[in-house]
């Protein structure tokens, strides 16, 4: 193709398309499998690589993926070029498309370029070397396409460099301007073409980012931390970039061999892969992450499968996972005989710090509302709300419920406390999980308001359910209403 062609096509954002066809990426059966292997960390005289191709092959025959992602330190000593080779070799063999971004090792070895080169040579390598002007290399955008030859996700790979010499700013690079300015212009290209919606993507580089740091210990985070995140010590605006776009809905890296925590942070998922290789140092038994996408939705599931198989299932968007789905004790619905639809309230006026305090209050007015609101309150400040309801569970499983309050609340189901949003706040949300069989439960919400705004929301997701406002229809009338 002609060299001005090329430049065309990449300034319109089309060129990821062109490089991507003779090795195009489909969804089979609205599904599409990723494992991700990394720090593979191949020492071509070690002894020990016939365990890590042992590993490799043993998730690529339990999982058959559609595609696999070495996120980084993938050959880390000399001589580099057979590593390179055997791991390629090993692809080959088994038929499997792949691509690499690269580790903060790997060009210890050999340059960045010279890998690319070697790797553009086999038939199932599907990333490129990514655009010359901007920094690092193999940033690479992989449609995935559907039956009808639509694009219907992106795979972002991106070099997430290696280290930088002023130690005022820590040991490691982080990605640049140039990068993120990059993938913010064919994030909009995408987007545009798809009518302005975006397109469900996931993103793969080698170090984490400093957000990573926020998950732990978060209600919706699961898997092994075992070790601090070692990232660049510079917060370079690539996730800002993620939110603006809001096309990313997960970002998987690896660098710490004794992390495969995934977490969600602001809606995006911050997840690590499993070590893979056997001369790299960790506790954790070699394996890799398995990410499976859904056609036309803005979801996905994923695990760890070792030799040994498949570990926990983690579900994206909601953060449940099948762990809690196997041991949490399942509530059961009540018989209702004649359900009617509507929410019991009582409306309350006097001074609360905390939900406790509203039975003290002075008992304004009862009726029923289509749902919980309290738009209807005649007062501004001091004033509280009792919600009484049943809700209807439409399939047995996990669910997480949420407030978002000013000032306090606190939700119970079936009894149990589940979101404790108590005390005088301004707006905060807070989260609390519950299992939950088939049918009718009864919901019990107690609210105030102490002074300087007011506001109230009260939602769901399950593993089937994306998250939303509880809805009118799932309200239904306590029995003696």
């Amino acid at each position: 193709m002609n060299n001005k062609y090329i430049l065309l096509f990449f300034c319109l954002g089309i060129l990821p398309l062109i490089l991507s066809a003779q090795n195009r990426l489909n969804f089979k059966d609205g599904k599409f499998v990723i494992a991700q292997f990394t720090d593979l960390h191949w020492m071509p005289n070690s002894e020990k690589c016939a365990e890590t191709a042992a590993t490799l092959r043993a998730v690529l025959n339990a999982e058959h993926p559609d595609l696999v992602v070495l996120s980084g330190d993938v050959v880390t000593y000399n001589p580099a070029m057979e590593g390179w080779r055997r791991i390629v070799n090993l692809f080959e063999e088994t038929k499997t498309p792949f691509v690499v971004t690269m580790g903060n090792h790997d060009a210890e070895y050999i340059a960045k370029d010279k890998i690319y080169d070697f790797l553009l040579t086999s038939p199932y390598y599907v990333g490129t070397k990514g655009p010359k002007e901007i920094m690092g290399c193999g940033n690479c955008i992989l449609p995935v396409y559907d039956s009808k030859d639509r694009v219907k996700s992106l795979l972002y790979c991106i070099d997430s460099n290696d280290y930088q010499p002023n130690k005022l700013y820590g040991a490691y690079d982080w990605i640049h301007f140039d990068q993120i300015e990059w993938y913010r212009q064919q994030s909009a290209l995408f987007t545009k073409k798809n009518g302005g919606k975006p397109l469900p993507a996931l993103a793969f580089f080698h170090i984490p980012l400093l957000e990573y740091n926020e998950v732990i210990g978060d209600g919706k985070t699961y898997g092994t931390a075992e070790e601090s995140i070692a990232g660049s010590k510079i917060n370079s605006g690539m996730f800002a970039s993620f939110i603006e776009a809001q096309d990313v809905m997960g970002v998987f890296v690896g660098h710490d061999h004794d992390n495969d925590f995934i977490g969600i942070n602001k809606d995006i998922a911050l997840g690590f892969g499993r070590v893979t290789g056997a001369d790299a140092y960790g506790s954790l038994k070699r394996g890799g992450r398995i990410i499976q996408l859904y056609e036309d939705q803005r979801k996905f599931d994923t695990w760890i499968t070792t030799p040994a198989g498949r570990e926990v299932t983690y579900y994206y968007p909601s953060g449940l996972n099948s762990e809690e789905e196997q041991t949490m004790t399942y509530q059961p619905a009540v018989k209702v005989s004649a359900p009617k639809r509507g929410v019991a309230y009582t409306y309350y006026e006097g001074k609360c710090k905390r939900v406790a305090h509203i039975s003290s209050c002075k008992k304004v007015k009862e009726g029923i509302l289509k749902n919980i609101s309290i738009k209807e309150a005649p007062e501004t400040d001091h004033f509280a709300y009792e919600f009484r309801t049943l809700v209807n569970i439409p399939e047995r499983g996990v669910y997480l419920f949420y407030t978002f309050s000013d000032d306090g609340s606190v939700l119970y189901i079936d009894g149990q406390p589940v979101v404790d949003n108590d005390g005088g706040h301004s707006g905060r949300r807070v989260e609390g999980k519950i299992a939950l069989e088939k049918g009718f439960h009864e919901l019990h919400l107690l609210y105030f308001e102490d002074y300087m705004g007011q506001e109230l929301e009260i939602g769901y997701s399950s593993r089937n359910i994306l998250e939303m406002a509880l809805p009118d229809e799932i309200f239904f009338l306590p029995e003696q209403h």
